[in-house]
């Protein structure tokens, strides 16, 4: 992928075209405060709008940078905003001690080893924490919610809303099989079938085919989106556990083609600077 600092300046220009990126840091610093919401856009049916309103666009991004579970000794401290009300602590997610040495061992090796890095695809919360954008397509004729967003993948997440279960036979794949309802202004995703090909989230939380994700999306106003994401995986923890963060509305952007193959251009970066020239092969799967 593109160096981090690239993605970086993305991920600012896209936060600064929301009417709500004034954090309340910068307010503290002497900032204006931000002009309140827009209410939570409905359908005339009575469902949430997940996407712009006709004849406009917008995408999702992070409210800064998010993370799944807080780690207090790199929190975003400038941007509380992007965090749930009452996170989860790095310290309180219930590990089971060989996944708590992996996703040490992820960490002190950050982004080398990670997947996304490599352009594949992201399942899970990780799927969302992108500085490109994610679009939800709500398509009521065909009783499927649609996610789009920019990478190597080059392929998209179906979740089915018409009251189908799981199949009994499910192959692992990055994405797993997705199930919808609406819960109230909630669309919860059930997701299971999924391979270990892949991180949650930019910290490196490991999982196990065991996972069974069950997701909560919250359109709260119409800049604002709460991610809940609830871990059940025996395989790797010891209890079910919680965590999520906040997205925000970027209007007036639009997803674009990106591949990711093409932009590949940092291999120190995920190799190593000592690597071989040969090990170069391994970036582009």
């Amino acid at each position: 992928m593109r160096l981090r600092r690239v993605a970086a300046a993305i991920l600012m220009a896209l936060l600064s075209a929301t009417t709500s990126s004034v954090s309340p840091a910068a307010q503290r610093r002497g900032g204006p405060p931000p002009p309140p919401s827009k209410p939570t856009p409905y359908w005339p049916d009575g469902r949430v709008n997940l996407g712009p309103p006709p004849g406009e666009t917008g995408l999702w991004t992070p409210a800064g940078i998010v993370q799944l579970s807080i780690n207090p000794k790199s929190v975003n401290r400038a941007n509380p905003t992007s965090h749930l009300p009452d996170p989860i602590t790095l310290e309180a997610v219930p590990f089971q001690p060989w996944a708590r040495a992996l996703h040490a061992a992820r960490q002190a090796n950050f982004e080398r080893d990670e997947p996304h890095t490599r352009c594949k695809a992201s399942g899970g919360p990780r799927e969302f924490i992108t500085p490109y954008g994610v679009e939800l397509v709500d398509v009521p004729e065909l009783k499927r919610v649609y996610i789009f967003d920019v990478g190597g993948p080059h392929t998209f997440r179906t979740i089915y809303m018409d009251g189908r279960p799981h199949p009994a036979d499910l192959l692992p794949s990055y994405y797993g099989h997705s199930v919808g309802r609406w819960e109230g202004d909630a669309l919860v995703v059930d997701t299971a079938g999924f391979n270990t090909k892949f991180w949650m989230d930019r910290e490196g939380t490991p999982h196990t085919e065991q996972l069974h994700l069950v997701e909560r999306f919250t359109r709260t106003d119409f800049n604002s989106m709460k991610y809940e994401a609830t871990i059940d995986d025996p395989g790797a923890y010891t209890a079910v556990w919680t965590g999520g963060f906040v997205l925000r509305w970027s209007p007036g952007t639009e997803l674009f083609e990106y591949i990711c193959q093409d932009n590949n251009r940092s291999p120190q970066g995920m190799v190593g600077a000592d690597a071989s020239v040969s090990r170069q092969r391994r970036i582009v799967p």
